[in-house]
């Protein structure tokens, strides 16, 4: 066995794109050599700003020969009466066997010769020199460049690669560059070569001592020197922030941390644009107290070894009082005029350029979430329409202001916050003002699965309101996402929106949802520029099915066949789907279930075959033409377990209705030992079909049970 080590240096990368290529060169590599039977025992990664390495321990140094049967030419032609033709003694030679040791095959398209022959192995080196390129060009990366040729195309110049088996050197080239067994120090502190004496363990050791980290190192290194930089603060810890720990990893190879300070009448600002200069601008963690208020300290981390004499530290310090600067002079001067007056200014911000302004489509959000409110009103749910109007209002004023042109991360944040600081109207209570306030903050929530929901359902409502109109938009316009490509972040915004019905249960229906913000689009100028020919409903519907398909598998951890079962039952209305899948989970241990289950996916393979040998169904089934005990049985339970079942159904309970249906499990399973359904007899089979028909779409409204996937064997359904 051998350890293959493979590292392709390069300029710093992103950092918001290695974690995804050095997990995607690993699959690769993995799956090169599980394809060419030089499956390893461990495959691992090692990636930094400047490499991405793949590291796999003990692969055979040969391939395993391989037995295989190769077809040569038919019988007919081989042998001409009795004696082998050119074409056979060809096959033979290149088979490497006598024509006497042919075998004879028979095929659907005849008898023809073929011959066992035994594969020798290739060795692992020469695999690999042969394939690797290819795999390095597969990468995927969201932006590409070129340095010298255009065809020589990665996300940064390639300096240097190394690739070795053991302790000998791959022959492999890529852009130019051809593979040794020399790596790169650190840049700054060891910005030498260093020679890798082996693949394994060695590769990280050498590197380890030319100051260069492996990501869980980092991370771990990273951690301490906060924890030890924060301790000399008493009572202060630095503020947990995993997405920026990310990032800070992937911008370093040896890092150390530094810890800065600030004035403290910077705190007068609000807590949020503080940590958005230092996070997303600085790149620094915040520090708090033990009630988590901000201290005038920040802890930035250094891609080198420290700051003795402090340099770093003033530099970094002088930076962040001028960001805080500027923004206090934004917030200041963005005081001077009021969000109200802001909308009008909204005219001349476009939101897209078919589709109009942003003054334009604060318009169709009002109108769409006031609509959405009457609906969650009229369903019993407790909400403030006049909110919901003023906050929709109000929603896209900041985007005006100074402040979030500086820092447009911060766009709904410092809307929120400036409805909480200025008098929006004379005499609105302050309780209605702050609610408006923080439904403008939440507007843009969740913006991942793990992200949280508004936090009031006026804000809920204003969130769906707002991303509904650009899905509709964007739908209506022919720009729905294809592939990986989302430039519009359309998925997002769905994802968002189901996640948002789903916790708040609200009342909608994702088709109508869409269709309610496509119309308000009518009238507009955007409208015109709608294409005839696109299908708004058959391609919204599918988006959102898929959307909220990935909600109830990756967010909700439902089984495939549960979201199968209950989305083949009915996919638009988002909160009765998570309550049916949260039933038939918990139905589907009983045995009654189980056994359902398996008949109904039996009843659906019987129908489908008469359907597609032209068996005729009846429409409903005749009580009358109905002979055996069994089948009386059957139908006579139909009608009362359906009214059950829709009690059930209507109260929302839909595990009570799947118990009910299971209790038919006894009726159905003698139906199907005592009763044969494709009988010759036209008229009792095709009676017999509606019964069976009936049954499966009475009681697949809560779930398509034929999707279930059930531990027992079934009965062929020909014996039916």
């Amino acid at each position: 066995m051998a350890d293959f080590l493979l590292e392709i240096g390069c300029e710093e990368i992103p950092a918001r794109m290695i974690d995804a290529a050095s997990a995607e060169l690993a699959e690769r590599v993995a799956k090169l050599l599980e394809r060419e039977r030089l499956v390893a025992a461990a495959v691992s990664r090692f990636d930094t700003p400047r490499r991405l390495a793949v590291l796999a321990m003990g692969i055979p140094a040969v391939q395993s020969d391989r037995m295989e049967q190769v077809t040569g030419p038919a019988v007919n032609i081989a042998f001409k009466d009795s004696k082998p033709t050119p074409a056979a003694c060809a096959f033979a030679k290149r088979a490497g066997v006598d024509v006497a040791a042919l075998a004879r095959v028979k095929t659907a398209k005849g008898e023809y010769l073929s011959a066992t022959i035994t594969k020798k192995g290739r060795s692992a080196g020469e695999i690999l020199s042969e394939l690797l390129a290819k795999e390095i060009h597969s990468i995927y990366w969201p932006k590409n460049m070129y340095w010298r040729e255009k065809s020589e195309l990665f996300v940064r110049p390639v300096r240097w690669l190394v690739a070795m088996l053991d302790g000998e050197v791959i022959p492999l080239r890529f852009e130019g560059i051809t593979a040794g067994n020399e790596s790169r120090g650190h840049r700054l502190i060891a910005n030498h070569p260093v020679k890798i004496p082996r693949a394994g363990s060695a590769y990280v050791e050498a590197l380890g001592a030319a100051k260069v980290l492996g990501g869980p190192e980092r991370e771990q290194q990273i951690r301490k020197a906060l924890d030890a930089a924060t301790r000399t603060i008493p009572s202060a810890r630095w503020r947990e922030d995993k997405v920026l720990l990310d990032t800070v990893v992937n911008l370093t190879e040896f890092p150390s941390a530094i810890l800065g300070s600030f004035d403290p009448e910077f705190l007068a600002l609000p807590e949020e644009v503080l940590v958005t200069v230092m996070r997303d601008h600085q790149k620094y963690f915040a520090v708090e107290d033990a009630n988590r208020e901000l201290l005038p300290h920040f802890l930035a981390v250094l891609n080198t070894d420290g700051d003795r004499h402090g340099v770093i530290r003033h530099g970094h310090e002088r930076v962040l009082r001028a960001r805080f600067n500027d923004a206090r002079f934004f917030w200041q001067t963005d005081q001077k005029q009021s969000l109200l007056e802001r909308t009008q200014l909204l005219k001349a911000v476009t939101f897209q350029k078919d589709l109009g302004s942003y003054y334009d489509r604060t318009l169709r959000v009002q109108r769409l979430a006031s609509w959405l409110s009457e609906t969650v009103r009229q369903n019993g749910m407790t909400i403030r329409p006049g909110v919901v109007h003023k906050a929709a209002c109000l929603a896209k004023a900041d985007l005006t202001t100074e402040l979030v042109k500086e820092f447009t991360e911060l766009q709904g944040i410092v809307g929120g916050l400036y409805a909480r600081a200025q008098e929006l109207d004379s005499g609105l209570p302050e309780s209605t003002r702050f609610a408006i306030a923080d439904a403008i903050y939440d507007q843009y929530k969740p913006g991942s699965p793990e992200d949280s929901v508004p936090r009031s359902i006026e804000g809920a409502i204003l969130s769906i309101a707002d991303k509904a109109d650009s899905i509709a938009g964007m739908f209506a316009l022919g720009l729905h996402p294809t592939g990986s490509k989302d430039p519009f972040a359309l998925r997002r915004q769905a994802n968002g929106i189901v996640k948002t019905i789903a916790e708040y249960k609200l009342p909608f229906k994702l088709l109508e949802l869409a269709q309610d913000a496509r119309r308000s689009y009518k009238g507009s100028e955007a409208e015109k520029k709608f294409p005839a020919d696109v299908n708004f409903d058959g391609a919204v519907g599918a988006f959102f099915h898929e959307r909220l398909e990935f909600y109830l598998k990756d967010v909700h951890g439902f089984k495939y066949d549960v979201v199968n079962a209950v989305l083949g039952a009915g996919s638009d209305n988002v909160a009765e789907a998570v309550a049916r899948a949260e039933a038939v989970t918990r139905v589907r241990p009983s045995a009654d279930f189980e056994s359902i289950a398996s008949a109904f996916k039996r009843i659906k393979n019987i129908l489908k075959q008469a359907e597609e040998t032209g068996k005729h169904i009846a429409a409903s089934p005749d009580a009358s033409a109905l002979e055996e005990l069994a089948e009386k049985q059957l139908a006579s339970r139909i009608p009362p377990t359906v009214e059950k079942v829709e009690g059930f159904r209507r109260q929302g309970n839909y595990a009570a209705a799947l118990a009910e249906i299971s209790k038919l499990r006894p009726v159905v399973d003698t139906f199907f030992d005592k009763v044969m359904v494709m009988v010759d007899d036209e008229r009792m089979r095709s009676n017999r079909l509606a019964l069976l028909q009936t049954l499966l779409r009475e009681f697949s409204s809560i779930a398509d049970f034929s999707e279930i996937v059930t531990e027992g064997k079934e009965s062929k359904e020909s014996s039916n």
